[in-house]
């Protein structure tokens, strides 16, 4: 399986398309969470206005007052394209698909589906904060794999865990951040694989959010789970959310595998009632017609994570940072620093950069911070900047 480079399109950079001043206007979490004097860097939102084709569905959907309950499979097969194109996957089937509300809410449905009240979910920590909290929530208790050397998979750590997960007799799954949140890092075909035989020999089901799929840097392939030898009994979430910055317009398909698809088949019906009609016009037009405006983003994130390592290595020369395969994210270790377990604390009412703590990511997380890259590279320089001015 092979993915396509990013194309040379001729759109514009989307990160370098809007000014400060028109992004502090925004409404939305990311910038009307802090004061106007702090820089927000932190929760994953980009800078960007909207992809063109997005905007033309909406509008016409709004002019034709096209704002009823969602229906039919254009987004299924929207996606079906777009992996079949990007990803050389011809194996996403549209009677395989359900419609859910976004990526965290499918996650919890498909945990409903493969196991019961008190039974435990296996993460790969560090990860993202709302594995714990939606899995907790939902009566499932959390077992940590921590994630080991080059923050890669640890087989040897997640095949104790998952004997841990099936001790005590219950129905055990395994939440599977793919690519991960918050490192970038892009599981290979033969790592997914394994993981998929560890989950087999176990009696492991495997729930995957692969919600920044196509975010992968130059040079990353992205391997659907459902894709490798043994994925055939997974379960997947996928969304046009993050790469086309559409949170605001909730839509996110359950996919599964062929050995699942009874599994799926037993989703509460009103559970599709959850998604935006809006929502799902607005994803399957940019997964059916945004492709040149995602190269010309993905084109700028490369950009920024190569700016981003010039930065700190002029200014924070003592914080590790491994460039990201995927995501517009970057995991920062600010160990060396001197700054606890919370640098982002420090940076905040220091520096007056907003950043996202580590700590609510798991084992691993003490000391590091996650910086969003996703937007113009003279914001990004001003952040590091100010991160730097904590320090003196």
């Amino acid at each position: 399986m092979t993915s396509i480079p990013h194309e040379t399109t001729g759109e514009p950079n989307p990160l370098r398309a809007l000014t400060l001043d028109r992004l502090r206007r925004r409404t939305s979490m990311k910038w009307r969470t802090y004061p106007e004097d702090v820089l927000p860097l932190w929760v994953a939102e980009m800078d960007v206005p909207l992809a063109a084709p997005v905007v033309r569905a909406l509008t016409e959907a709004l002019e034709l007052g096209d704002t009823g309950y969602p229906a039919g499979t254009a987004y299924a097969e929207a996606l079906a394209a777009f992996a079949a194109k990007r990803w050389g996957w011809d194996g996403l089937a549209v009677e395989r698909t359900a419609i859910v509300p976004d990526v965290m809410l499918g996650v919890v449905e498909m945990l409903r589906l493969v196991t019961g009240p008190g039974d435990p979910v296996v993460v790969n920590s560090p990860v993202y904060p709302p594995f714990f909290q939606f899995v907790e929530h939902m009566d499932r208790q959390v077992i940590q794999a921590p994630l080991g050397a080059g923050l890669r998979i640890d087989l040897d750590v997640l095949e104790e865990a998952f004997r841990r997960a099936v001790a005590g007799g219950g129905r055990a799954a395994y939440l599977l951040c793919s690519p991960h949140n918050p490192t970038g890092t892009v599981h290979t075909a033969d790592e997914l694989a394994a993981v998929a035989a560890l989950a087999e020999r176990h009696g492991v089901r495997v729930v995957a959010d692969e919600i920044h799929a196509p975010l992968t840097a130059v040079g990353a392939a992205f391997v659907p789970y459902l894709s490798v030898p043994g994925g055939e009994s997974g379960l997947s979430l996928m969304s046009a959310s993050k790469a086309w910055n559409l949170a605001g317009l909730k839509a996110a398909l359950a996919i599964a595998g062929p050995r699942a698809a009874a599994d799926l088949a037993r989703l509460p019906e009103e559970v599709s009632h959850g998604p935006s009609h809006l929502g799902i016009i607005a994803h399957t037009a940019a997964l059916a017609d945004g492709g040149a405006w995602l190269d010309a983003l993905l084109a700028g994130l490369d950009d920024n994570r190569r700016l981003l390592a010039a930065l700190l290595a002029e200014h924070l020369p003592a914080v590790r940072h491994r460039p990201a395969e995927a995501t517009y994210l970057a995991w920062l270790d600010c160990r060396a620093l001197g700054l606890g377990d919370d640098p982002a604390e420090a940076f905040l009412e220091r520096g007056r950069v907003a950043l996202t703590s580590g700590i609510p990511f798991g084992t691993g997380g003490a000391g590091h911070v996650r910086l969003n890259l996703a937007t113009s590279p003279e914001l990004i320089t001003d952040g590091v900047r100010r991160m730097a001015a904590a320090l003196r």
